[in-house]
């Protein structure tokens, strides 16, 4: 019998679910109302794209499927989630200060599940609250596979102890249908571990290259006088070919996309990412970083993944949003990428994921992004979740850091 259940056992990884409603819900609000709502009324489309998996990958089966909701508010999206297959457990506040249950539950069904008798091989949690690390500690030490969906700042050790992590502007372009090929994006950020004998999955190659984006990249670093940063080189390969910006022609990235490109184009992801003419320069004529003892930027980023911005980035950025939410209402995911252009345009060129790191920052301390709001309130507001991020991961500081601190994240707006 049991030779029998073996062979005729469906394919794909086994797999189970565990979604802390309130927490994405909350996040994605924050970044993207429209991808919020679809993620509550159709949990069907996105679970739907991790359970196929990507091309010569392995798909899931998702055994359970679990979403954990404050019935106080958030029961008018129960019947949506019950009609998707998901087992749907209220989780009331608890405390006069609104804390839910919803922490406790999902850990004692998790571990109810990964010591029980279904034999599960990975483990989704869909949450960046950070009090989920030391779940994800023991589905590690038992030899799972974990995978995080976060929808806002994911606390460093909860990102490093998850094999995986569905960032929010990958789970974002998913639940918006703005990519071209998202259950590949989300599956290939699925490692295969040794241990289990999986093969590793090959880079995904496209037969059709972006050939006028690819030129223009080539005769950039061909002309440059040494390697060039990555943001500029990405805007000038949109501003060729717009189409770019869906999913990079199927990569998903800026950088996978360069990196494929051949022709002597080599790309780096070092401090933020870099590309040159590997004819005449390599890695080793990327630019140095000064010897001084880290300072008080380093530490912040190391520990909170706040983006690694200068003062004068971290300044053009608030500028450059605050002059775009004056001249109309735009979408955040619009937003970020008329923010990155503005930034690249004014020669202090900052990634398209740190101007949504701002964002996501000031959604967390309920900022509102509209007309209103000057380069000096965005630059206060974003400092004071930066903060909150250091306090979260008990950082300490005297007054002559700290005051370092309010300068270098308000980009020089803050001073004490």
């Amino acid at each position: 019998m049991d030779e029998a259940r073996t062979t005729t056992r469906r394919p794909g990884l086994r797999a189970a679910m565990f979604v802390d409603f309130d927490n994405v819900y909350l996040g994605l609000q924050a970044l993207d109302p429209q991808a919020a709502r679809r993620f509550a009324e159709d949990p069907k489309h996105w679970a739907d794209a991790l359970s196929a998996g990507g091309p010569g990958e392995d798909s899931r089966r998702f055994l359970i499927r679990n979403c954990y909701l404050n019935p106080v508010a958030f029961s008018k999206y129960r019947t949506y989630w019950t009609r998707a297959g998901f087992r749907v457990i209220d989780c009331p506040s608890l405390t006069q200060r609104g804390k839910s249950s919803t922490d406790i539950n999902l850990v004692l069904d998790a571990m109810d599940t990964l010591t029980g008798v279904s034999e599960i091989d990975e483990f989704f949690i869909a949450s960046a609250d950070a009090d989920f690390t030391s779940l994800i500690q023991r589905f590690r030490a038992a030899d799972k596979l974990t995978t995080v969906i976060a929808a806002g700042a994911v606390a460093f050790a909860y990102r490093e102890m998850a094999d995986s992590v569905v960032e929010s502007h990958d789970f974002v372009a998913i639940l918006n249908g703005t990519t071209a090929e998202p259950i590949h994006a989300v599956a290939s950020v699925q490692p295969q571990r040794e241990a289990q004998g999986a093969a590793k999955t090959k880079p995904k190659t496209k037969s059709k290259p972006v050939s006028a984006a690819i030129r223009e990249v080539c005769d950039l670093v061909r002309t440059a006088p040494g390697p060039v940063v990555g943001a500029m080189v990405a805007h000038r390969a949109l501003t060729v070919d717009p189409s770019l910006k869906t999913d990079w022609g199927g990569f998903g990235k800026f950088g996978t996309w360069v990196a494929q490109i051949g022709q002597g184009v080599e790309y780096s992801p070092s401090r933020g990412g870099w590309v040159w003419d590997g004819q005449r320069f390599s890695s080793d004529d990327l630019p140095v970083e000064a010897e001084a003892e880290p300072g008080i930027e380093e530490r912040v980023t190391r520990v909170t993944d706040v983006p690694a911005l200068s003062e004068a980035q971290f300044r053009q950025l608030f500028q450059a949003m605050a002059a775009r939410l004056q001249e109309q209402p735009v979408n955040r995911s619009d937003l970020s990428r008329l923010v990155r252009d503005d930034c690249v345009t004014a020669g202090q060129p900052v990634s398209r994921g740190a101007v949504n790191f701002v964002i996501q920052g000031l959604g967390y301390v309920n900022f509102q992004l509209d007309e209103t709001a000057t380069a000096e309130a965005l630059a206060a507001a974003w400092t004071d979740d930066v903060e909150e991020l250091c306090r979260v991961a008990l950082m300490e500081f005297d007054d002559g850091e700290r005051q370092s601190l309010r300068r270098w994240a308000s980009g020089g707006f803050l001073s004490a």
